[in-house]
């Protein structure tokens, strides 16, 4: 998917903020390359705040300059989790590529599992993920509800899902589910239990997701 389409649709952003060509010009000197995906969405999406008033954070130039410790690891950090428990980003060695695979790690010592195998593929799904913590519309009593195999069934028979899956985030595998635009599922894959949750961008699109998601789940 476009994001600028998925930011529109999710966030409700016709006009993201980039970073300047300044910005992206010092990261590329204190890296020595960025990849090509990388730079087009920090120049489309680098200033857009609405990004970063969700559950986590988008690592960004200006970051860089502020905090010496990110240009000291072997990885290009682009997302944090919002207690700094887990983070992604990319290998040094593979800055040069166009579109190179993401990794994530829990902690300072566990080891980098693969998170998507193109940073194209990361920034969707990371920014799907973000998107259902800032949705209008969701259910008022719980957040959180856990699915048996034949709900899931449900959810994935009468909702469609989309093109990307988030792995190793909290280590867990996060898949997404819509029936319009506007509105989502999130379905974790918790050690083979699934917690779910959900919501929509406007009224209808949140009715049209609870002909499907009503009475679904036990809440947590």
């Amino acid at each position: 998917m476009d994001l600028q389409t998925l930011v529109r649709d999710l966030y409700g952003v016709d006009r993201p903020q980039g970073c300047t060509d300044e910005e992206i010009a010092a990261m590329k000197e204190r890296f020595g390359a960025l990849p090509a995906v990388v730079e087009d969405f920090w120049r489309t999406f680098g200033r857009t705040k609405e990004l970063n008033q969700c559950q986590d954070t988008w690592l960004l130039p200006e970051d860089y300059q502020k905090w010496g410790w990110l240009t000291e690891s072997d990885h290009l950090f682009l997302f944090c989790e919002n207690q700094g428990v887990c983070r992604s980003g990319i290998r040094r060695e593979d800055l040069a590529l166009p579109d190179p695979p993401v990794y994530t790690q829990m902690e300072d010592d566990d080891p980098w599992e693969l998170s998507a195998p193109t940073v194209s593929e990361f920034l969707e799904a990371a920014l799907t993920y973000e998107a259902v913590w800032r949705l209008e519309y969701s259910p008022k009593d719980y957040f959180f509800y856990w699915l048996t195999d034949e709900e899931l069934e449900t959810v994935r028979t009468k909702l469609t899902q989309r093109p990307v899956t988030l792995r190793n985030w909290m280590e867990y595998e996060l898949a997404f589910y819509s029936n319009r635009p506007d509105n989502l599922v999130v379905v974790m894959d918790v050690g083979g239990q699934y917690q779910c949750f959900y919501g929509g961008a406007t009224e209808e699109s949140y009715a049209a997701l609870m002909e499907v998601m009503e009475g679904l789940g036990e809440p947590i």
